[in-house]
């Protein structure tokens, strides 16, 4: 069954939310999982690409939009749409739930404080079907 993992992040912007995105999908990728980043349309791929080649500075994660040939066996694949073939680290970056969730191994859904309502609702969608949730409270995760 697919674990649902919740990063509450004390910052309270949505950039602070992306960055912390970055992160996450480095340390899935250093643990040998394969990871999806789902995003509410093309152009916020495009915005999370662009973030990804220079966040963090000290490292390069190879990556690629949903539909490029780039993408094509990159452990980090940014996408607004099913991705078919994943089923590894679902890292949400969308406005809603998607449908396919419940084929990947785990789910990272974050949450700042300007979407802590949508967190909320999002806990109850996972609690109420039974998925099993974890939750991890941070601070400071950037000088880590």
């Amino acid at each position: 069954m697919t674990r649902v993992d919740f990063y509450i992040l004390e910052d309270v912007d949505l950039n602070a939310m992306m960055r912390f995105a970055c992160r996450l999908a480095c340390k899935a990728v250093d643990a040998g999982n394969r990871v999806y980043i789902h995003t509410n349309h093309e152009q916020s791929a495009t915005d999370f690409d662009d973030l990804l080649w220079a966040y963090p500075d000290q490292r390069f994660m190879p990556h690629g939009r949903q539909n490029d040939a780039f993408a094509a066996g990159a452990p980090v694949v940014i996408g607004w749409d099913d991705p078919h073939e994943h089923d590894g680290v679902l890292i949400n970056l969308s406005d809603e739930i998607p449908t396919f969730f419940g084929r990947f191994d785990r789910v990272a859904e974050i949450v700042v404080g300007e979407t802590k309502s949508r967190g909320r609702e999002r806990y109850q969608f996972y609690r109420d079907r039974g998925y099993p949730l974890f939750h991890h409270d941070l601070d400071d995760w950037e000088v880590q």
